[in-house]
């Protein structure tokens, strides 16, 4: 099966989010979704599936602010499974942990857990289907959310034994709340270089490159016309995107700066926002 999350794919690489209570989300994080403790500090925590490559960072800044309703930000980041049998296991584990899920679905691409972190930062955990198997109406890939055939599931993960995220998990999509779908289009495909391959109507659109389900997933859910939240409130800080080479990143930039983005460099790092505020670090 092509891989989704590597060269020459444009894709997210690592999150970091704002959290409230550092030590209550390390537990949180490690014993509830199997993260390792990769490093931490004070008033930060890094993790990861295996051992070394970051995935996510959460922050507890000095002067921390709930999650803010009706805001754009994060919808929720999505750690991508290897196999069928790994999240059928880690249903098992949630259930052995009395963990309550805020969700379940088949989207034909793939089959989806939601839930969220003690700050109610969401989160998605699933598996791909393999990529042959979706369904193409020329540039648009058809997904849906139907019921999840949750039993089948736990007889594939019974015999898997769960021992924390498999080493092989990614960080495979974002979906961000944004103000407004026409300028944020821009952004991302005439800005970054991403393709459209879903629409919900007049909601949301959900992006890619190299023909993958999505990458980044968009909607204005919380509101046409959403503010952006404080940013030392609970939830995105910033999401990396990871390009194919420096002349790639570069090009992405000079394409933004002349759409009249601003495009930040700070420490040698590449940042960016989009229309609604959300920030992306460029790699």
């Amino acid at each position: 099966m092509k891989h989704f999350h590597q060269s020459p794919t444009t894709y997210v690489k690592d999150v970091m989010i704002n959290v409230e209570n550092l030590q209550r989300s390390i537990e949180f994080y490690t014993t509830i979704i199997g993260f390792k403790l990769l490093e931490q500090t004070e008033s930060q925590a890094v993790f990861s599936a295996n051992g070394h490559t970051p995935l996510l960072t959460i922050v507890q800044p000095n002067d921390i602010k709930p999650k803010q309703q009706r805001t754009t930000g994060l919808y929720h980041f999505a750690l991508l499974l290897p196999t069928r049998s790994d999240l059928g296991s880690i249903i098992h584990h949630f259930i052995a942990k009395g963990v309550r899920l805020q969700g379940a679905s088949d989207h034909l691409v793939s089959e989806a857990l939601y839930l969220a972190d003690p700050d109610g930062n969401g989160i998605e955990i699933y598996r791909d289907r393999p990529a042959e198997e979706w369904n193409w109406n020329g540039s648009e890939v058809e997904m849906a959310s139907i019921a999840l055939d949750v039993e089948d599931l736990l007889k594939e993960g019974q015999d898997t034994l769960w021992d924390g995220l498999p080493k092989e998990t990614v960080m495979g999509h974002i979906h961000l709340h944004v103000s407004e779908l026409k300028d944020t289009e821009q952004f991302y495909t005439k800005g970054l270089g991403f393709e459209v391959v879903t629409r919900y109507g007049a909601q949301a659109l959900f992006i890619s490159t190299e023909r993958y389900h999505h990458h980044i997933g968009l909607n204005t859910w919380n509101g046409v016309g959403a503010p952006a939240p404080a940013a030392n409130s609970v939830g995105l800080v910033w999401f990396s995107l990871v390009f194919s080479s420096e002349e790639k990143k570069l090009a992405a930039v000079e394409r933004l700066t002349s759409l009249g983005y601003k495009v930040e460099v700070l420490d040698g790092q590449y940042f960016a926002k989009d229309p609604s505020g959300n920030r992306i670090k460029l790699n």
